[in-house]
């Protein structure tokens, strides 16, 4: 992430927005079993969120620096692993809830998002649920992410991208042109 960025996603005015806006939107009605996983945590705004209400919760955070930044900083009851999502090391089924929100824009391919998603699928365990949301392109969020990775995801391709995954019940929407939301089982 460029400075800016970088700024802003540790902010306690994000906190508060992850917090009052963007989590309940991304996961209303969304069920989170007993054992949530979360890919690309970042700073752990969403982390923090969800800890209170997954019983059994593991991050998974590319950035070794990051990874440490959580491990310090979230509860013990967190499990914070340095992974890749496109390469998770858990073993099949071993999740009831995925969760990936606002990180997909970071990862830096079409294709790299695609494997992320088959991984996601591959340790969600049957009858479980893969949720999250990301941003969608406007010039604030353009300006933002200056010499900083943005591959935005598009809403009227994501639903066949999950599919393809192995998804099945996809459901994808926006708000405001601004936020893409998605959930599938």
């Amino acid at each position: 992430m460029n400075l800016l960025h970088n700024r802003i996603c540790r902010s306690a005015k994000w906190f508060r927005t992850v917090e009052d806006q963007v989590l309940p939107w991304a996961l209303r009605g969304v069920p989170l079993g007993p054992r949530v996983l979360e890919i690309g945590p970042g700073f752990g705004a969403t982390t923090r969120v969800l800890a209170r209400d997954a019983p059994e919760l593991t991050a998974v955070e590319i950035n070794p620096k990051l990874a440490s930044h959580l491990r310090r900083t979230l509860p013990p009851s967190v499990n914070v692993v340095e992974g890749d999502g496109a390469a998770l090391p858990f073993p099949d089924g071993a999740f009831d809830t995925v969760v990936c929100c606002t990180m997909l824009h970071h990862v830096p391919s079409v294709e790299l998002q695609d494997r992320l998603l088959a991984e996601a699928r591959r340790v969600l365990a049957g009858g479980g649920v893969f949720a999250g949301c990301d941003s969608l392109p406007s010039p604030r969020f353009r300006l933002l992410h200056i010499a900083d990775t943005m591959v935005t995801v598009d809403p009227a391709t994501f639903p066949d991208r999950l599919r393809a995954a192995g998804f099945t019940d996809v459901k994808v929407s926006t708000v405001d042109n601004r936020r893409l939301r998605f959930r599938a089982a």
